[in-house]
């Protein structure tokens, strides 16, 4: 059975702590002890660390070793567009879980009115919902979790490969856009995708970003909510990079 792996603030000379709410669930939900081996991970680096105190505001670590990292692979950007919170943080959680490096959000021409200016408030809830994640799925770094922007200041993105998921009846499928691209998911590169909003893209919305070398991909006949096209395309890129 695989280890728990715990995020810290820092390992400083062999040692590391996990205090607040991260150490109190620690000892109540999962009865840590002293002496138990967990994974840590400084986002930077992956250690085996055994526990040397453990009490409901504390629990200390002390690095046994420091474990080798997965393979690199390819960094993978997700570009959302503003939409209801509830469904917004369900897309940070899976999209984490899915192995996301960073969320970048904007507004869009249809995204719902007040939604932007609330988001910054909320964007440290955001990144607590992905610390979460990547210790359920076992990652080594955190995704970075930005700020929303206008359309305007995401057109740019440097990624190797840009995505627009489209909903757009007369757009490639995703998975022959993707095989069809000069890609490798050797580290280095980079892939990045754009959704829409609940209300989908406007036609100008839709001729900046082709404008700007994204590629208008469909995720099959069916009109997608927001939250299901961010993850259906993050899986399908999974699984081409997996098989």
């Amino acid at each position: 059975m695989a280890r728990r792996r715990f995020f810290v603030q820092e390992v400083r000379r062999g040692a590391a702590e996990l205090t607040g709410s991260d150490a109190e669930h620690l000892v109540r939900v999962l009865r840590a002890e002293v002496g138990q081996v967990y994974e840590i991970s400084d986002n930077k680096n992956l250690y085996l660390a055994e526990i040397e105190t453990a009490r409901k505001s504390l629990v200390s670590f002390r690095v046994v070793k420091q474990l080798a990292p997965p393979a690199a692979v390819a960094a993978v950007h997700l570009y959302p567009a503003l939409f209801k919170f509830d469904r917004f943080e369900w897309t940070i959680e899976k999209a984490t879980e899915l192995g996301v490096n960073s969320i970048r959000p904007f507004e869009a021409a249809r995204s719902e009115r007040g939604l932007a200016q609330a988001a910054p408030k909320r964007v440290t809830r955001w990144e607590r919902i992905a610390l979460e994640a990547s210790q359920q799925s076992r990652r080594v770094h955190l995704p970075e979790i930005h700020t929303p922007a206008p359309l305007e200041s995401v057109l740019d993105s440097e990624a190797a490969v840009r995505l627009l998921l489209d909903e757009e009846r007369s757009a490639p499928p995703i998975l022959s856009v993707v095989e069809s691209l000069p890609f490798s998911r050797s580290a280095g590169d980079s892939i990045a995708m754009i959704a829409g909003p609940e209300g989908g893209w406007t036609e100008e919305e839709r001729a900046q970003l082709l404008g700007s070398d994204w590629r208008a991909c469909s995720l099959g006949t069916t009109i997608l909510r927001a939250e299901t096209a961010a993850v259906a395309a993050l899986s399908i890129v999974n699984v081409l990079w997996n098989r």
